[in-house]
């Protein structure tokens, strides 16, 4: 009987989701600009995945011969002052800018997850501490932390990733503390706790799964910031190492040059704009389609 019960319950909370997702998915598409982004960030993922492959060049080839040369059958971006193939140079940049943003999101994801919970189910002095250091992130400029933390560890992939990762933590341990805090006198959290449950397992089964529509919302927030980070660090010189391409790297080096070579700013920046607002379309869609209070 039991078995039969527990078998019970788990296809209702399955069909339960099922429908959840439906009408999610069916607010999302009513936001015309949210389902374009979205179209638009799968493009991206696909590029970024894909895009050394289908390169015309790799990303150091030179060719002096047809330095600043202007779009054309032969370079449909035009080429640089070194004769780098612009399009070889915005598809590897998407692959650098995918790797960089998505892992450094992951990574201030992880921490602030972890301190946000510990903080929201401990309480006292270990969430008068975490909220103290969240205060402190805020008011100490992050760029110039970044900055810091490239300076001291190199411009590296790795480096640059862990540098806006593990500054960029703090938005998303308030969010989860105030949700944790909101849920923790609750009466399934309350019974959980009569029965014995440890507070691992109250957060894994009853508060996480909880908050997961407003942490995908933050997630998609967070992704378009740490990509402006990125391009932000690379304006002023402390970006990935040449040769290795980046958004940043091409806005800054086509500013000189932007009068006699156009094309050299209007692709690069043309592709980061359009990422960012995808990104920022898909979370704006998220918001409206993950709340409960939405309608048909």
């Amino acid at each position: 009987m039991a078995v039969f019960m527990t078998t019970a319950n788990a296809s209702v909370q399955a069909t339960r989701r099922r429908s959840q997702l439906s009408l999610a998915w069916r607010r999302y598409r009513r936001n015309w600009l949210a389902v374009a982004g979205l179209v638009w960030v799968i493009l991206f993922i696909i590029i970024g995945i894909i895009g050394p492959w289908i390169a015309p060049q790799n990303y150091a080839q030179t060719n002096f011969l047809y330095a600043n040369h202007p779009p054309s059958a032969k370079f449909p971006f035009g080429t640089d002052g070194l004769g780098h193939d612009m399009l070889s140079q915005i598809l590897w940049s998407v692959q650098n800018a995918l790797e960089i943003a998505f892992g450094a999101t992951l990574v201030s994801f992880i921490i602030g997850t972890a301190l946000g919970l510990w903080a929201g189910l401990q309480g006292g002095v270990a969430d008068m501490i975490i909220m103290r250091l969240v205060d402190f992130m805020f008011a100490f400029p992050a760029y110039f932390l970044n900055l810091i933390l490239v300076v001291k560890f190199g411009r590296g992939m790795l480096p640059i990733l862990m540098a806006i990762g593990v500054t960029g933590w703090a938005g998303y341990a308030r969010l989860i503390r105030s949700l944790v805090l909101g849920m923790r006198n609750g009466e399934m959290v309350e019974a959980a706790r009569a029965l014995g449950a440890t507070r691992a397992h109250i957060a894994r089964r009853y508060l996480l799964p909880n908050v997961v529509s407003s942490m995908l919302v933050a997630l998609a927030f967070g992704i378009p910031g740490d990509l402006t980070v990125m391009a932000g660090l690379s304006v002023v010189g402390m970006g990935l190492l040449p040769p290795l391409p980046s958004f940043g790297n091409m806005i800054a080096q086509a500013g000189s040059n932007v009068l006699g070579y156009p094309w050299l700013l209007y692709f690069p920046a043309g592709v980061f704009a359009i990422t960012l607002l995808s990104f920022l379309f898909v979370a704006d869609g998220l918001q409206e389609a993950l709340n409960p209070k939405g309608g048909y």
